[in-house]
């Protein structure tokens, strides 16, 4: 490979937005000149360049969709942005303009930020360093840094944390009334967490809460809640915790077909294709459409339209093209039931109607649902424990949810034990604490915290003695609680039951179709086989595999292999290669006669031989 200094001595390309567009004698003076009047403004402070010394060329990007970061520009060892101009800052005589135009802060780009050496503060400074950090924190994303205490969590719980704050329900529109998304999910009592951080004031985010703030001990209960298992105060969600309400918006058009043909809206007839009975269409008004307020299950339908036929009509005995129509209405789905929330009618552009229509459903936490904190602690809900079976303090208070404590410990997230702190602290203050990343040092915050505890006559670790709700018995150990802001998450077992014992099967393989929507099995893939097959379960296998799948009775010939029928009219097996007589009635799987029929079409003949007896 040809090394960028040999590259440099025939001068170095410049690419503007990836496309090439001539050469410069010294591509890193080049670049640095560049920078220097990008920081005069004698040119745009949009425009980043990169001289990458490894293949000897100066990438210059002006593009849009650019996500870019700023940085305290360092010039001779010592940050521009001096204590005069932090005053000034601090007393909004200037903003980041001032800077950016001053040359004092400048926005790099991603591949910018590889040709620079960035300090995280002034302290770190060294005769390398050309760049600081704005804050600290910057180095986390918009999500993490509504977080609270990530810096003291797993850098690998940071992703999943992130996941999780953005799966979480609550209010995601103040207008969600008048919005007819695709599904939706909107929390009845969403609260604002007790310990926030300055992006999430900054962001506004307290007009969009999407959790609760839950008392949670650190315990286990009889072994429900181990590993990733929660358990729920039933107490607390009689009272409304973490209640939701789930929207899914139904949509249809009266379509337009070649030749003047349309869709219509109505209450179909019997003699219509694909009639689906007349207790379907009990729940529809006169123009085919449900009214709010209604109790609907999975099969009603909601809006009865009428489609033209698939295919020309056929002529009558009399010569007459009779016009015939098809059920082509829009039913509620599969395990879904609920209210009709609202109705709404319109038009597109090409003035053909429109109709949209809102499901309602209370979604409780039940077992099975997810919940998770901000510091990526997910948790399955196992069982929901009647509030006076639950652990409870001197003072009567009942935990709303109880974790294992080996969840902290190995995920390394002791954020969650900060904010568990810091929010039980902030609550007997009757106040918000600050959770800003790289705000404080750990101990500073444990210290604080522990000092407002003491003073409430807490212990300063927020340990307190509980009592065993079905005993009465004190525990053995102090145990740690206080309060932690959880999300409910969006997967909820209501919206992912499955189950079938019998119903539709694929066309092609004769196999369960696949899905909840289409009513589908379960797979019962490699794996599962594997585990029987280790036990020797063959029966249970044959039962998953062929009998509950794709079993099927065919004639094979004795004399020449291939697969026969069985002809009605001469009352015997038949078959149409060696036109014999010898044929056996045996079990197979479905997907195996497909594949002996396939490979007849690549002029292969399978023989299936039989064992005699």
């Amino acid at each position: 490979m040809v090394s960028g200094k040999s590259l440099s001595k025939n001068g170095s390309k410049v690419y503007l937005n990836g496309r090439y567009i001539g050469t410069v004698a010294d591509g890193k003076a080049f670049s640095n000149e560049v920078r220097q009047n990008r920081r005069k403004g004698l040119i745009s402070g949009e425009v980043n360049v990169a001289y990458v010394e490894k293949i000897g060329e100066v990438h210059i990007n002006t593009d849009r969709g650019r996500v870019r970061k700023p940085y305290i520009i360092i010039e001779n060892g010592a940050s521009k942005f001096t204590e005069e101009l932090r005053e000034k800052l601090d007393r909004k005589e200037i903003d980041i303009n001032y800077l950016l135009r001053r040359g004092v802060v400048e926005y790099l780009d991603a591949e910018e930020e590889e040709d620079i050496v960035a300090a995280s503060n002034e302290e770190n400074v060294t005769k390398e360093t050309t760049h600081i950090d704005v804050d600290s924190a910057s180095v986390l994303g918009l999500t993490m840094n509504s977080s609270v205490f990530p810096e003291h969590n797993s850098i690998g719980r940071h992703p999943i944390s992130a996941n999780f704050m953005k799966q979480g329900q609550g209010l995601y529109a103040t207008n969600f009334n008048n919005r007819y998304d695709a599904r939706a999910f909107v929390m009845y009592y969403p609260q604002n967490p007790i310990v926030n951080s300055a992006s999430y004031r900054t962001l506004n985010l307290k007009k969009h809460p999407a959790g609760q703030n839950f008392v949670v001990a650190l315990t286990t209960y009889y072994g429900y809640n181990m590993q990733d298992a929660i358990i729920l105060n039933r107490g607390a969600v009689d009272r409304g915790l973490a209640r939701s309400a789930f929207f899914r918006t139904y949509s249809d058009e009266e379509n337009r077909y070649p030749g003047g043909q349309q869709d219509h809206f109505k209450v179909p007839q019997p003699t219509t294709e694909g009639y689906l009975g007349e207790h379907a269409y009990a729940k529809l008004g006169d123009d085919g459409i449900i009214e709010a307020d209604m109790e609907v299950k999975e099969g009603d339908v909601l809006v009865g339209k009428l489609s033209p036929p698939r295919f020309l009509e056929e002529q009558t005995a009399f010569g007459i093209g009779e016009e015939k129509s098809r059920d082509n209405s829009v039913t509620l789905r599969y395990g879904e039931e609920g209210t009709i929330d609202n109705v709404m009618l319109s038009e597109t552009k090409e003035a053909t109607k429109i109709v949209k229509v809102r499901i309602r459903s209370v979604k409780i936490p039940e077992v099975g649902d997810k919940f998770a904190s901000r510091h990526g602690q997910k948790g399955v809900v196992s069982l929901i424990v009647p509030p006076e079976d639950m652990p409870f303090t001197k003072d009567g208070i009942v935990p709303d949810l109880l974790l294992n404590p080996h969840s902290l410990p190995s995920r390394m997230t002791f954020g969650h034990m900060l904010e568990t702190l810091g929010a039980k602290a902030a609550a007997l203050e009757g106040r918000t604490y600050d959770g800003t990343p790289f705000s404080k040092e750990g101990s500073e915050r444990v210290e604080q915290y522990g000092n407002v505890l003491k003073r409430y006559g807490f212990d300063s670790f927020g340990d307190e003695e509980l009592y065993d709700g079905r005993t009465g018995k004190r525990f053995g150990a102090k145990i740690f609680n206080g309060i932690v802001y959880y999300n409910r998450l969006m997967h909820m077992v209501s919206l992912k039951l499955q189950v079938r014992s019998r119903g539709p099967v694929q066309i092609l393989t004769h196999q369960p179709t696949e899905g909840k929507n289409r009513r589908g099995g379960i797979r019962f893939g490699e794996m599962e086989r594997d585990a029987l097959v280790g036990h020797g379960a063959s029966l249970l296998i044959k039962d998953r595999l062929l009998d509950q799948s794709d079993k099927v009775d065919i004639w094979i010939c004795k004399t020449c292999g291939d697969i026969g029928y069985y002809d009605y009219i001469k009352n015997a097996a038949m078959c149409s290669l060696c036109e014999g007589h010898n044929l056996e009635k045996v079990e197979i799987s479905y997907a195996f006669k497909l594949l002996l029929f396939e490979i007849k079409s690549l002029h292969i003949l399978g023989k299936v031989k039989l064992k005699n007896g």
